[in-house]
């Protein structure tokens, strides 16, 4: 009953967007690769894809490797050279990947999937008491379609507000018609 607000989630700034790119865009090339996954995690979890999730996970083990061969080796060979060709590869893969999904997300508008308000609610005709079949029996009423009542938009905060109460007021009715005569008929 107490749960989130109606209203959308708050927005970063502009400033904040730009320094969170800059941060995850450099983690990737400025560290010479190694800390190439950062920016493809962040994707990751931005989009939850299988294949944004195995670019992440396998970078690791790739950077690590490469950074393991220029290590191992000396600096005349030419494996270091392409080892560490490599991992400036993967850190410059890394970091336009991450842009290019990151500006892509933030410039498309995201749906807010919050509390949806619900519409007028349709009262169905409560049947009537069961009479016995037979010549003095009253003749069944007929039964009209109910048509709900025009809507007029209102701010979310009411909407909500109106299904809680609405809700409350379901429980109260369910709760004292079956508790009211045990208890005194509080």
């Amino acid at each position: 009953m107490y749960g989130n607000s109606a209203g959308p989630p708050p927005t970063r700034g502009a400033a904040t967007v730009i320094t969170l790119r800059v941060l995850y865009a450099a983690a990737g090339f400025l560290t010479c690769g190694l800390l190439a996954c950062v920016p493809l995690f962040r994707v990751a979890v931005l989009r939850g894809r299988w294949y944004d999730w195995t670019a992440a996970w396998v970078s690791m083990p790739l950077s690590i490797a490469c950074l393991a061969v220029v290590g191992s080796l000396p600096e005349t060979d030419h494996r270091t050279d392409a080892a560490m060709a490599g991992l400036l590869l993967i850190g410059a893969a890394a970091t336009a990947h991450f842009l290019v999904i990151d500006i892509r997300l933030h410039a498309a508008p995201r749906p807010f999937a919050g509390h949806q308000p619900p519409h007028a609610p349709v009262v169905a005709p409560h049947p009537g008491p069961v009479y016995p079949a037979g010549p003095y029996a009253p003749p069944p009423a007929a039964q009209h379609p109910v048509a709900p009542p025009p809507h007029h938009p209102a701010p979310a905060r009411i909407d909500q507000v109106r299904a809680e109460l609405d809700e409350l007021s379901d429980y109260l009715r369910h709760h004292d018609g079956r508790d009211g005569h045990r208890q005194g008929g509080r």
